[in-house]
């Protein structure tokens, strides 16, 4: 039996007592006090220790404010040793005594796990608490941010009629009310809002050379809208907050977090995942309404080729990549097509132009 001495803390009074003590492998126990004769024992399977530096503090888990306070390191070594070899010691404690290069391991690994959680996980279910928001936010917000821009900007009403006729001659699958809007502004951008509301610039209309390449950017916003992938990509960017609302099926929390942010709207930029998506179901319906599918490469492609030294805000916001158009073209190679000319789009799209 290993024998030192300590200090004993009884957790009533204020003074501690000096101590012997002696470890008895046999019986599983440590016997302490102030004459060894007149022992008092603590079973080594109701033990819970610190050792910290030079310092082993000991207590029993059924009297949890007495305290033994050892300092001799043979002694803790063989105290350890026995609690390990019996299976005494908690996982904390294992960890604690592995060193510190596992330790940074450990912690390493942890804020790993952190900030993988923060930047794939809690994205994640933000951008599925997007299931707990009725459609009908959808169409308020929407509503909400169309009436602020519009009023800071300048509709063209001409254009806005001969686009809205253009959209009306296809088959778009759409799950909202449509309404298209012009505006006059040499900016190259296009964006759909979760209403159904489309804001096409002039300057991406006069960048366009054909009317298959019009049917592909309402196509490709048609498909944003129907897979409400703005309200996906506003409650991704706000997942923090989302994500306490989401577990507290806290609607009303959710819906004043977005509401605050309601003017972010125009400024999303879609994931890989979802500008996929709308270019698969943006060039499915161009193959629906019997036009040439090609009319989407041939914008994305324009679009690529008109970035110079500043960057058009499409390509900002929907990035245009090779791999993309080359993607795109794959899938229409894959998907059995016909197209015939259509002069009453021609006609329409001439109109909008001029």
């Amino acid at each position: 039996m290993n024998k030192t001495s300590g200090k004993y803390f009884d957790g009533i009074s204020s003074r501690p007592q000096d101590i012997e003590l002696q470890l008895d492998e046999i019986n599983a126990e440590l016997r302490f006090g102030i004459y060894l004769n007149t022992t008092n024992r603590w079973p080594l399977e109701n033990i819970s220790f610190e050792h910290i530096g030079d310092s082993l503090e000991i207590r029993c888990k059924s009297n949890l404010l007495a305290l033994i306070k050892v300092i001799d390191d043979n002694f803790a070594e063989e105290f350890i040793s026995i609690l390990k070899a019996k299976g005494h010691i908690s996982w904390y404690q294992r960890i604690i005594r592995l060193g510190i290069k596992i330790h940074l391991a450990i912690a390493a690994l942890i804020l790993g796990a952190i900030i993988a959680g923060y930047l794939l996980f809690i994205p994640w279910v933000g951008e599925k608490a997007v299931l707990l928001i009725p459609v009908h936010y959808d169409i308020s917000m929407g509503q909400t941010f169309y009436k602020q821009y519009v009023d800071n900007n300048s509709i063209d009403n001409k254009k806005t009629k001969y686009l809205n006729l253009f959209a009306a001659k296809l088959q778009l699958r759409n799950t909202q009310k449509l309404h298209f809007t012009v505006i006059d502004s040499p900016t190259v951008n296009a964006f759909s809002l979760p209403d159904g509301h489309i804001i096409v610039f002039t300057g991406l209309i006069n960048l366009m050379k054909d009317y298959d390449e019009l049917a592909g950017l309402i196509g490709h916003e048609v498909s944003h809208v129907n897979n409400r992938h703005s309200m996906k990509m506003l409650c991704r960017n706000l997942s923090g907050y989302l994500f306490i609302s989401a577990v507290l099926s806290d609607v009303n929390g959710i819906m004043a977090v977005i509401g605050d942010n309601v003017h972010n709207l125009q400024n999303l930029s879609y994931s890989r995942q979802f500008e996929q998506q709308a270019d698969e179901q943006g060039t499915q319906i161009l193959i629906l309404n019997g036009i040439n599918p090609k009319g989407m490469t041939d914008l994305f492609t324009r679009l690529q080729s008109s970035e110079k030294v500043v960057v058009p805000a499409f390509i900002s916001s929907h990035p245009i990549t090779t791999d993309r158009i080359v993607y795109i073209k794959k899938l229409i190679a894959h998907s059995p097509h016909q197209y015939v000319y259509n002069p009453t789009l021609n006609e329409l799209f001439n109109k909008l132009k001029n």
